[in-house]
């Protein structure tokens, strides 16, 4: 099925599914900093623990603009900054749920969204933020100790995501080169590997 076509039904369940499970493990994670954690370092390095919790919860603030049809230019810096404020899990939580609410709406993954680098089927959309929550959910479980391993179904749906435009991630400036896998390393951690990260 190409990025273009409607997403089949089973299809739609599973991204729904995948989506749901994928916020629950991020949220955990951000219910379980310490306050002496939010600027602990990450293994995203330009970002701590607030930052990389900031860049998620904006990234689920743009989504029900995106699918009700705004674009870029309408939006334009209102998601700029911080976004956590004083009480950031709260701030994780609002973000989290109205992402939820715009990807499980009806009709919603038959849409259309113009992203940074152009038009997007949604469902093509979703299946990105969810695998970005995966990884990032192991930058953060990384940063504060937390379980590391998400569940065999999110490792599979992110590792059909991300693997065929693996190779190019380190050269779009957003990962670090791909690092060598430890020799009995699973399809988890080869993946985090390609993608920069030493599980």
């Amino acid at each position: 099925m190409t990025a273009d076509q409607d997403p089949t039904d089973a299809r739609r369940r599973t991204l729904r599914e995948r989506h749901a499970e994928a916020l629950d493990l991020f949220t955990a994670r951000v219910h379980a900093i310490r306050p002496d954690q939010w600027h602990a370092p990450t293994p995203c390095t330009d970002w701590d623990v607030r930052e990389l919790v900031n860049h998620l919860a904006v990234e689920q603030l743009w989504v029900p603009p995106l699918l009700d049809g705004a674009g870029i230019d309408d939006v334009g810096d209102a998601f700029d900054g911080d976004r956590l404020g004083e009480d950031p899990v709260a701030a994780w939580d609002e973000a989290a749920a109205a992402a939820r609410e715009a990807f499980h709406a009806r009709g919603a993954l038959t849409r259309t969204v113009e992203l940074s680098y152009g038009r997007t089927a949604a469902h093509a959309y979703c299946a990105q933020m969810i695998a970005d929550l995966v990884v990032h959910a192991w930058d953060l479980s990384r940063a504060i100790g937390a379980d590391e391993h998400p569940s065999k179904a999110l490792v599979d749906f992110t590792r059909h995501e991300v693997e065929p435009y693996a190779a190019n991630l380190a050269s779009s400036g957003l990962f670090a080169q791909p690092v060598q896998p430890p020799p009995d390393a699973g399809a988890w951690e080869k993946l985090l590997a390609q993608l920069g990260r030493r599980p």
